[in-house]
């Protein structure tokens, strides 16, 4: 055969294969975006609030998510996404649980599945003192200078480019207990409840924490998956999932699809789904930041206290003890929490959750998180390479012999805090008895966070 025929050939095999792999990319891609669509209008709309113009577009009027349509249904309490008609997903409201994607079950099993809710509080959380309620004394507080802590927070929602692309809404300053800065963008106030993400990890840490109390768990011990008893990852302690040391293969990767994106947008069972895959490094040795080991916490969270109680647990045992009254955790359509990544709340509430660390698991005189807990929490995980992660918290340690070169060289080594997608942040600083929340749809032009907290913390008494 010529040469030449050899030649084109094999660039057309070339260019079907590249074809092929396009095909196969699009169509793994396209449920991916639908989903997270559906999934963040709904609960943006149903458990936040907001108008769903709104919505689409800030929140999905950017990058490959502008390629989608999104609608609302209030007939159905329901948001659905696709794109160019094409990856069709839906998402549904449930009362007290916030949105779920309908995946890999049909829509009526879903809405149909027996859950036993936690009671929502009736009290009237305005007309109580903080932090149990939302009244704040109309008080100065020597030694703190105001003028240079409000300009500070006025120039975390100042947007440095014409694109608007910081987009802070909320920044609450709470010093030795008591909120002394509060700034909220317009649309949004000390009711809105706002997405976490990530920060959800480190309330998944506080219910762990809570069954060690109580003496259903161990982190020591290995962990409690069913899957793994018969190979090489029944040597996965508790421990080194918190620690998101697992060892296990994953992909935290939000380009495209990835272990993280199917787990979140395509299945019923996330945790399930996390668990089911190989061991690739030895079990406390290497650290991967994974949303999929948390999401296999909360599938044993879920096993421990049984499904009689477990909708209730988090609320009636960590939630409404501190005040939290205002915050939804949502549940995969497997009908257990999405301890990685889906939480809504006010921005006060996330303050009282910094607060509870802050004052090392202790509420009201009443011991919350054992003894020790809040200690572990911020110790940094093996094999973090520069001790930058503790127990789901992100910590302000800098590299062995060198702790200048850490996050945030102006802010003091004990600062840990809680971090989710597009800027959300809870920051605690036990050295200067402050935390500060922050809460954003930043998609560049992000917030110096280390001069921001810098100025926070010049302005306090020394």
């Amino acid at each position: 055969m010529p040469v030449g025929r050899i030649i084109k050939r094999s660039i057309f095999t070339l260019m079907l294969a590249a074809l092929g792999y396009g095909l196969y990319y699009i169509s793994q891609a396209l449920p991916i975006l639908a989903g997270y669509g559906a999934k963040d209008l709904c609960s943006c709309v149903m458990v936040a609030g907001r108008n769903p113009e709104d919505v689409i577009k800030n929140e999905l009027g950017t990058s490959m998510l502008s390629l989608g349509t999104f609608h609302v249904n209030f007939e159905d309490s329901s948001a659905t996404g696709s794109v160019f008609g094409l990856g069709k997903q839906k998402a549904i409201y449930r009362k007290g649980l916030g949105c779920t994607l309908v995946v890999e079950m049909n829509e009526e099993e879903l809405r149909h599945q027996k859950i036993v809710r936690a009671n929502a509080l009736t009290l009237n959380q305005d007309s109580l003192d903080w932090p149990m309620g939302n009244r704040i004394a109309d008080t100065t507080f020597t030694g703190i200078q105001y003028e240079q802590l409000n300009a500070a927070i006025d120039l975390a929602f100042e947007e440095p480019g014409p694109k608007k692309l910081r987009r802070t809404r909320a920044i609450l300053v709470v010093y030795d207990g008591k909120i002394i800065g509060e700034k909220y963008a317009e649309g949004f106030d000390q009711h809105t409840k706002q997405i976490g993400w990530s920060m959800t990890k480190s309330i998944t840490n506080a219910l762990v924490g809570i069954l060690v109390k109580q003496g259903k768990l161990n982190i020591d011990d290995p962990a409690p998956v069913p899957e793994w008893k018969n190979d090489a990852r029944n040597k996965i302690t508790l421990n080194d999932l918190l620690h998101a040391s697992s060892g296990l293969k994953w992909e935290e990767n939000y380009g495209g699809p990835s272990g993280a994106t199917n787990m979140l947008f395509k299945k019923k069972d996330m945790g399930l789904y996390a668990a089911d895959v190989p061991l690739k490094d030895e079990p406390g040795k290497v650290f991967y930041y994974s949303s999929g080991t948390t999401n296999i916490i909360s599938r044993i969270i879920r096993e421990i206290v049984g499904d009689e109680a477990y909708y209730k647990f988090p609320y009636e045992e960590l939630f409404y003890k501190i005040g939290m009254n205002n915050i939804v955790v949502e549940p995969d359509a497997g009908g257990t929490f999405v301890g990685s990544s889906y939480s809504f709340a006010p921005a006060r509430d996330w303050a009282r959750f910094g607060l509870l660390y802050l004052q090392d698991g202790v509420w009201n005189g009443a011991r919350i998180l054992p003894e020790g807990w809040v200690n572990y929490s911020s110790t940094p995980a093996r094999g973090a390479p520069r001790g930058e992660y503790g127990a789901q918290f992100w910590l302000n340690a800098g590299e062995p012999g060198n702790p200048k070169n850490r996050t945030f060289p102006d802010v003091p080594t004990d600062l840990f805090y809680a971090d989710g997608f597009e800027g959300q942040s809870i920051f605690i600083i036990p050295s200067r008895k402050l935390v500060v929340v922050k809460l954003s749809l930043s998609q560049g032009d992000y917030l110096d966070d280390n001069a921001f907290l810098k100025s926070i913390i010049d302005a306090l008494p020394n």
